[in-house]
């Protein structure tokens, strides 16, 4: 089950049937995975901050399953040493991408819970995210949001979003998307198109951080 988290679905190619690189790869446990961290944060935030309301506690999960998040995690943890990638992929630096890493660990997550059940999965999500809530005092911004409200304040329009590309099967796609504010543009990528634009909008608040 851990080596099979750990397979990019490069490894088996792209001419592989289908159905046997889901199987092979970490598709299908990066699908359940997905759900089980959902789930655990969701506990997590609730217990942890029992005064905050709903809205509240989505963006705070929102930002901690992101793919930012999950790849800085990843990379913390050594997860990218460890991931299987075809050897052309490697060279293209596949490793480094955030999506692929998140992907990656979410994938870790689902094995842990086949192989070991809820508990485990939730000592590993606390483990692993402590630092993340602890760095988050309170509950963030919507990242579209304030880089709105950041564009409205210099008077430069409302920021712009453009699909760059979509790939992977229907059942895990990826889009990478493009946002442009003013003169300053970022790329972001999600699993969905929502996705894709909240952590573009995430990466040009950060660089404009960086260039203030």
């Amino acid at each position: 089950m851990l080596t099979e988290a750990l397979t990019h679905r490069s490894v088996l190619g792209e001419g592989a049937q289908r159905a046997r690189r889901a199987r092979l790869s970490n598709e299908r446990l990066e699908f359940l995975g997905d759900r089980v961290l959902g789930l655990l944060m969701a506990e997590w935030l609730a217990e942890r901050f029992p005064a905050e309301a709903e809205g509240a506690l989505g963006r705070r999960l929102a930002h901690l399953v992101a793919a930012p998040a999950l790849a800085a995690i990843a990379r913390e943890n050594g997860v990218a040493d460890l991931l299987a990638v075809a050897e052309g992929e490697s060279r293209a630096g596949v490793r480094k991408r955030d999506n692929v890493l998140a992907d990656a660990l979410e994938a870790l997550l689902g094995a842990l819970y086949l192989d070991a059940g809820l508990g485990p999965a939730r000592d590993v999500v606390r483990r692993f995210w402590e630092g993340a809530i602890a760095a988050q005092p309170a509950p963030p911004k919507d990242a579209k949001t304030a880089l709105q409200e950041w564009a409205q304040a210099r008077g430069i329009g409302l920021p712009a979003y453009a699909l760059a590309s979509s790939s992977g099967p229907s059942h895990a796609p990826s889009f990478r998307v493009r946002v442009r504010a003013g003169e300053a543009q970022a790329e972001g990528e999600g699993s969905t198109r929502r996705g894709a634009e909240q952590d573009a909008a995430a990466r040009l608040l950060e660089k404009l951080a960086q260039t203030a």
